[in-house]
């Protein structure tokens, strides 16, 4: 394992090992918001709003779509960190290359289906008439990229998994650099529209695969990718999908509730409320992904501390990833909130309507943004415990099914675009309070008994799961 590339999680201070784990991941996340907005920026100004609607309108059927496949990774990120903690080398070969054989598998389904049924899909969604045609062409070229969308994602999740963010984050300019590049090569000199964005954004895609592959086939050590060995084991597929599936499935869920939250905010057939709303949540992705990157923090440190069998330090890396999240959150949620209205002017210059339903929105859900995190991470612990059952259900009753029923009941009552906004931070603060119960009352103290009599030996048959234990 290179040193300069990997994070001794299992010993010493833990607070700087998780900045520097979390801070590169969390300027990855942020080039990627600023690259897909660029894309958005190119469309809208040389290709007209027939084009920007078909691109700008795609994202929730796309995140839909992947997230369960990209929940996957979580569970590729508990196998390895666990096994590197507890010193399984050879697991952690065999995952590896079980991880990128599942990805480039699941890529191509994802391709075949996504360019077969797009059409379908978008009729579905009540895809308007002047813009479906260019919505599909955008959507088929896109699919055409998912292969290489997968295994970026899994190959980034195996090198989080020993601590290395950092090159991930190189990889993701280089490509996002192309990926502008290339947006207004087509879309100004060759006129392509939204074919020449989503050409870019596969090419650039595929660009980032080949340098992740190519990163783990030079990897002196137990990460290590040689092609000639992919290929699956029934035992680390059924490991990765019991972890990955119900994290896939509850990002699905997730996404459908926010559809439902849309539709009621549509109903009152504001534009500027609308566009003020979509603003606002463009603003908050920001905030949220500098308290993602202690999330996926904390799944890397417990995998690989309880893996080593090293209890108490589990419990230091949850309060501190924590701690940061909510720190990370507060800040940022409430600068965002102070500076929402010069933020907003830049996604509807002059627009004063739009400025204030958006200063609206964040309001209600930027400054408690916190709670988020706070929740996000507390999902990763249990992950990292090998849990994921739980933080499903959990996230399911307390942020999904709460929303749901609040725009069924609160809503009808309080007819207000506040009273929507008002469902994010309780559903956060309950579906917190659940995962802690859970975590606190059963999964951690069941995993940690399990250790305390068996040893870190006992973590290696078949893939422990404090849920059935």
């Amino acid at each position: 394992m290179k040193k300069s590339h990997s994070i001794d999680m299992c010993n010493g201070s833990l607070a700087d090992k998780i900045l520097l784990f979390a801070l590169p991941l969390m300027a990855s996340s942020l080039l990627q918001l600023l690259f897909n907005a660029a894309d958005v920026v190119v469309v809208g100004r040389f290709a007209g709003k027939e084009a920007l609607a078909a691109v700008g309108s795609n994202t929730s059927l796309i995140n839909l779509m992947i997230n369960l496949f990209v929940g996957l990774s979580v569970g590729t990120n508990v196998v390895v960190s666990r096994d590197l903690g507890a010193g399984r080398y050879d697991n952690v070969g065999r995952s590896v290359h079980t991880a990128m054989t599942l990805a480039l598998a699941s890529g191509v389904a994802m391709m075949i289906f996504g360019v077969v049924m797009v059409r379908q899909l978008l009729e579905w969604m009540s895809s308007p008439t002047d813009v479906i045609d260019l919505a599909t062409i955008y959507l088929r070229i896109y699919f055409l990229g998912m292969p290489a969308n997968l295994t970026y994602n899994f190959g980034a999740a195996i090198l989080r998994a020993q601590g290395d963010t950092q090159r991930p984050l190189y990889f993701l300019t280089l490509a996002g650099v192309v990926n502008v590049v290339l947006n207004l090569v087509f879309v100004i000199g060759f006129h392509l529209d939204v074919a020449g964005v989503a050409l870019a954004t596969i090419i650039s895609q595929y660009i980032s695969a080949a340098l992740v592959v190519r990163c783990l086939m030079l990897e002196p050590g137990p990460l290590h990718l040689d092609l000639k060995q992919l290929g699956l084991d029934r035992r680390l597929v059924t490991q990765i999908l019991r972890v990955g599936l119900p994290a896939g499935f509850q990002g699905v869920v997730f996404s459908l509730s926010n559809v439902v939250i849309q539709s009621s905010l549509n109903s009152f057939n504001d534009p500027a409320l609308v566009a003020g709303a979509a603003a606002a949540s463009n603003i908050e992705g920001f905030v949220y992904v500098t308290m993602n990157a202690f999330h996926q923090a904390s799944i890397s440190f417990v995998g690989q501390n309880y893996g080593a069998a090293k209890c108490d330090r589990v419990d230091r890396v949850a309060w501190l990833c924590a701690a940061f999240a909510a720190l990370f959150g507060l800040v940022f949620g409430n600068l965002a909130y102070l500076f929402g209205a010069p933020l907003a002017n830049i996604y509807a210059p002059g627009e004063a309507d739009v400025i204030q339903q958006a200063l609206t929105r964040m309001f209600y859900t930027a400054c408690p943004y916190f709670l988020c995190g706070i929740m996000e991470v507390l999902a990763g612990v249990l992950r990292g415990l090998g849990s994921s059952v739980i933080p499903m259900l959990t996230s399911i009753a307390g942020a999904c099914l709460l929303r749901l029923v609040w725009v069924a009941t609160a809503f009808p009552i309080y007819h207000t675009p506040a009273c929507l906004y008002l469902s994010y931070p309780v559903s956060w603060l309950l579906t917190a309070l659940f995962h802690l119960f859970f975590l606190m009352v059963f999964v951690r103290r069941r995993a940690y008994a399990k250790v305390e009599s068996n040893g870190p030996a006992y973590l290696a048959t078949e893939g422990h799961h404090p849920e059935q234990a």
